[in-house]
């Protein structure tokens, strides 16, 4: 495999950034995973932010917009479960 990446796999990662920060939002915002630990919540917010700041920082973006992934790192690493 050649490393590069296709019009298909970009749009597939860019989407799958869409799911993390709809996950991370929810999680704060506490319509997503209500009945889990704050442990567990905590958990999932930060692998998502992790995943968010990989994809983001990766060169094969055109003209995707990463305003919503960078919002939801930082409200990411500010949020604190309860």
């Amino acid at each position: 495999m050649s490393g590069i990446k296709t019009a298909e796999d970009i749009a597939h990662d860019y989407t799958a950034m869409g799911d993390s920060v709809e996950l991370i939002n929810g999680i704060i915002a506490g319509t997503r995973m209500t009945d889990e630990k704050a442990s567990n919540k905590q958990s999932a917010v930060d692998r998502n932010v992790e995943h968010l700041e990989l994809m983001v920082a990766k060169e094969f973006w055109t003209n995707e917009s990463m305003t919503a992934s960078n919002s939801a790192i930082t409200a990411g690493k500010a949020y604190t479960a309860s």
